[in-house]
């Protein structure tokens, strides 16, 4: 029992020495006067500083700019360059101009002249008995009155009466080319030509309607034949 009373107390005392030696580390010691040396005089670790953070930028002030003039030197006049004299143009001969070949006349081809196409019925009434005349007469007055199938029909009736008189074939012929048949008209100007024996002027009129009748036919050749027989009994 006398131990453990013992044991206590020196305890304490190490442990309140270790304290204290922490305790004298951390604090700078008191100055003592009186010529004593200060019972610890080692310097506590110095603090790191921190490092500064990647994210934070570090700004520092620009140094003062002060201008700095360059002296320049200014002529006393400006120098002009001359100006460069105007190169005369050259003239350019102008060549006369040319002269095309001139086309070669066409040569003339001498046309002969075109026979009179026109037609002018023949008035005779040569021949004719009273009754036919007055028929002939009946037919002359509905063709003026612009009635040609009338004057065709008494033309028809003086032919029954003299069947082989060849003016009366010839007035009909006039009166179907009148009617706008021409292909009936030439026939009876035909057979006209043909009765017509020894009267050359009804053969040469006979032949002039069967002109104008191929003309309305388109027939060029053949009334040109024609007038030429027409021109044969001249």
């Amino acid at each position: 029992m006398a131990i453990k009373h013992l044991f206590a107390p020196c305890t304490l005392m190490v442990l309140l020495t270790g304290c204290a030696n922490d305790y004298y580390q951390a604090q700078y010691p008191a100055p003592v006067y009186g010529g004593q040396s200060p019972i610890n005089t080692q310097l506590p670790p110095p603090v790191a500083k921190p490092l500064p953070d990647e994210s934070t930028v570090v700004t520092k002030p620009l140094k003062e700019f002060k201008p700095r003039s360059v002296p320049m030197e200014i002529p006393d006049r400006v120098i002009q360059e001359p100006e460069p004299e105007p190169v005369p143009e050259e003239k350019v001969e102008e060549l006369p101009p040319l002269v095309e070949d001139a086309p070669a006349p066409e040569p003339q081809v001498t046309q002969e002249p075109e026979a009179d196409t026109s037609f002018t019925p023949l008035e005779s009434n040569a021949h004719l008995s009273a009754p036919v005349s007055a028929l002939v007469l009946a037919a002359k007055q509905n063709t003026d009155s612009g009635n040609p199938e009338a004057a065709g029909a008494a033309i028809e009736r003086a032919i029954r009466i003299e069947p082989r008189n060849a003016t009366l074939y010839y007035k009909l012929a006039v009166a179907r080319l009148n009617q706008s048949q021409p292909r009936l008209a030439e026939d009876l100007a035909k057979k006209a030509a043909l009765l017509a024996s020894n009267d050359r002027e009804l053969k040469k009129h006979s032949w002039l309607l069967i002109a104008k009748a191929r003309e309305l036919l388109s027939n060029p050749e053949g009334a040109k034949l024609a007038r030429k027989k027409a021109g044969s009994f001249d």
